[in-house]
């Protein structure tokens, strides 16, 4: 992973004022003030200010994924029936390389997309490198065996940082986890509080 990488990750959370993914090692642990010289001075938010600080966590903690693609999952779960919102949780879930994340194949979510890309991950037995490829229910995702022993995933399977969940159904002997459900926004082990209906106010202004 690059330095600018990890940087960017670290400045996500001190910007944000949480430690987004739950991470022993986030500045915030630390330092609980926004980077830079006027970062002491955190002032009461508007409702606009509430709303982008929402959308820029949900962002940040899938791998800062771009505007113009989250605009796209904003406009694909605002199409599909029931709550917008969870619908969006939804979308970002099935992303190949929160799956892969959320499987502890690998330690955090940046990693999980650089993985993907290399070619380590099959699903269904195909090779599948594209980090934002949307999973199905049932679908079997699994590290190639010759990927195995890479040290990163060894120590992500050893790490007691995060838990399994509830909607994935993880066999860390085999490398293999199977996509079972879509979940909804109560399922899913956020680190902080994530708020996708301030998310879906924000798009419908």
């Amino acid at each position: 992973m690059s330095g600018k990488r990890i940087s960017a990750k670290y400045k996500i959370d001190r910007r944000l004022g949480c430690n987004l993914w739950g991470r022993v090692k986030s500045p915030y642990n630390l330092r609980q003030t926004a980077p830079g010289m006027h970062g002491q001075r955190r002032g009461k938010l508007s409702d606009y200010g509430l709303q982008l600080v929402a959308k820029q966590k949900l962002k940040g903690y899938y791998g800062n994924i771009g505007e113009k693609q989250f605009r796209r999952y904003y406009a694909e779960a605002s199409r599909l029936r029931g709550d917008s919102g969870q619908n969006l949780v939804g979308l970002l879930e099935r992303r190949l390389d929160a799956v892969v994340y959320r499987a502890k194949f690998v330690p955090t979510v940046f990693a999980a997309r650089q993985f993907v890309n290399h070619g380590h991950i099959l699903v269904n037995g195909k090779r599948i490198n594209i980090p934002s490829y949307q999973v199905k229910e049932g679908d079997v995702i699994e590290i190639r065996e010759s990927s195995r022993q890479i040290p990163m995933v060894i120590e992500a399977q050893q790490s007691q940082e995060r838990e399994y969940c509830e909607y994935i159904e993880v066999d860390e002997k085999a490398c293999k986890a199977t996509f079972l459900r879509t979940p909804s926004l109560e399922d899913v082990p956020y680190a902080s509080l994530m708020e996708p209906n301030l998310i879906v106010e924000f798009y419908s202004r």
